[in-house]
């Protein structure tokens, strides 16, 4: 009997639409022949299941179960590729493994970890891990023109520290501008991080484990046309994204073996893809760690998985089989 999967989508942030092509994405990649696949959308308290013909089943959140044909069915496994809020927080996490039901990303201590930057970035330079200088800011605090420039210096990003996307986020260049988007930051998130610019090769590189195997995928150098990787350039073509990066071997194995340490050090699960930046003398350093990253045909993942010579379909097989 085929195991019934929930690929979960939509979420509470500006990431929704985003959320929405991955669940594309993943459905296209699972394996039809061995599992029963079904996309569950949550929008706030909408919690409902996808049905042929635009027809929607509503969720019982009792216990993650819907009716079909007068029938109740519930589910054996939830992928989850919420970006942001309940998905990638760790919220999701914890209402499933009340549940029992196994689900195909970080548990809830990663994955709260890893959705504040700021707090992820800070833990990981504890052990060794190289990131940029930044402030945290909280709703409700202010910081001055000098301070930002005196702390973090000219140019730097202004960003959420919670969210993904590029949602919130400013390059920062002139001292007029800080502020302005200090305020657009928190128009996304009620943290604010103020991080130094890096000057220097954008990289990202996508990990996974399981009970049998480690697989860190080929690395993909992004070169966006756009002054960042803002969304645009994720979402609309303004980028080179080159896989295998164009980097020295040597640096190429330093960059993945640091990915598969991270992975260790956060207890991660299911697929995770750190973002770095090279600057001056090889140095590595992150950026942020996506622990539901991206997941339409052209993601950074289903490309360095292709370069890797593997088949999505059984990367997929993996996460969900592991977890059994």
């Amino acid at each position: 009997m085929k195991r019934r999967i929930a690929i979960v989508a939509g979420g509470d942030t500006s990431e929704y639409e985003v959320s929405l092509r991955s669940a594309k994405g993943i459905y296209s990649f699972i394996d039809k022949d061995a599992y029963e696949l079904y996309i569950v959308l949550m929008h706030g308290m909408d919690w409902h299941v996808k049905l042929q013909d635009d027809v929607n089943a509503p969720i019982d959140r009792n216990d993650f179960s819907f009716m079909k044909d007068g029938k109740k069915l519930t589910f054996d496994f939830a992928y989850i590729t919420i970006h942001g809020t309940p998905g990638e927080d760790g919220h999701l996490q914890g209402y499933f493994d009340m549940l029992h039901i196994p689900y195909s990303c970080c548990g809830v201590l990663a994955a709260s970890l890893t959705y504040d930057k700021f707090a992820c970035n800070q833990y990981l330079k504890a052990f060794g891990v190289t990131v940029a200088d930044s402030i945290l800011l909280k709703k409700g605090q202010t910081i001055t023109d000098d301070q930002v420039v005196e702390h973090i210096g000219l140019p730097c990003f202004i960003k959420p520290s919670l969210g993904g996307s590029s949602f919130g986020v400013t390059k920062v260049k002139e001292v007029s501008q800080i502020q302005p988007a200090i305020k657009k930051a928190f128009e996304e998130a009620q943290e604010v991080m103020i991080e130094s610019f890096l000057q220097g090769t954008e990289i990202t590189c996508g990990c996974y484990k399981t009970k049998t195997k480690q697989v860190v995928f080929p690395i993909t150098e992004v070169v966006t046309h756009n002054e960042y990787f803002d969304y645009d350039a994720k979402y609309n073509g303004a980028v080179d994204e080159i896989t295998p990066a164009r980097i020295p071997d040597s640096l190429r194995d330093r960059v993945q073996q640091l990915t598969s340490a991270i992975y260790d050090i956060l207890g991660a699960q299911g697929i995770i893809r750190i973002d770095y930046i090279i600057t001056a003398g090889e140095k590595i350093n992150m950026l942020e760690v996506n622990t539901t990253p991206g997941m339409t045909a052209t993601s950074f993942i289903p490309q360095q998985v292709r370069a890797a010579g593997l088949d999505i379909k059984d990367v997929m097989t993996d996460i969900i089989e592991n977890k059994f």
